[in-house]
């Protein structure tokens, strides 16, 4: 996160690509941060749905129309194409089923906007190389048997993913160990190998 707006990383990308005016759709929106910075500099239609009542109950104290659910299983209650943009920021791997999720986001996003840490990335390699334990990283802060994530992917696995749900990526990025966007478009693996989280922009072919 940074002083300056308490965004993370991924998040000051998703803010960037969001266009000003969007009907947006937060799913696992946290207590609302990208959602308020959204509506406040960029005059969104902010919503969000979250599972935690912790969460929720800060989203409302900040103004904002968020709900409790659970995105596995309510995206389904949201009709097609009711929002330009759906975000899921850092909670793919988190859902029960992913695939599901994202072909749901799809369905009622005109595109969906997905970041997630990436398992790939050469440090997590290493680390369960030489001590064959399960990695903590600044990333993946939770021990393994602590952790809400139970999906792990790598940035290869969600290209791949994004092509089983015949969804077009408009925009990748793969971010660094500063959370900078690397930049020039590498091949898949480079990325996969040295990028701590990916931010992919999708829509429906």
């Amino acid at each position: 996160m940074t002083e300056e707006t308490g965004l993370r990383a991924d998040q000051r990308l998703i803010f960037d690509i969001v266009s000003s005016g969007a009907r947006v759709l937060d799913v696992g929106c946290g207590d609302g941060v990208l959602l308020d910075h959204l509506a406040r500099a960029k005059g969104v239609d902010a919503r969000g749905i979250e599972l935690s009542r912790e969460g929720v109950a800060s989203c409302v104290a900040k103004g904002l129309a968020v709900i409790q659910g659970d995105a596995d299983t309510d995206l389904t209650d949201y009709p097609d194409d009711c929002f330009d943009t759906v975000i899921l920021s850092q909670t793919l791997q988190a859902t029960r089923r992913p695939r599901h999720v994202l072909e749901q986001m799809l369905r009622i996003g005109r595109n969906a906007i997905v970041s997630f840490p990436n398992f790939g990335h050469w440090r997590i390699r290493t680390h369960l190389l030489l001590h064959g334990r399960m990695p903590v990283t600044e990333n993946l802060p939770d021990s393994w048997y602590d952790t809400p994530n139970i999906h792990f992917c790598t940035i290869r696995d969600f290209v791949a993913l994004a092509g089983e749900v015949n969804a077009e990526i408009v925009r990748a990025e793969a971010l660094d160990a500063t959370g900078r966007p690397m930049g020039v478009k590498m091949p898949w693996w480079f990325w996969n190998l040295m990028g701590e989280q990916g931010v992919f922009l999708l829509a429906r072919r």
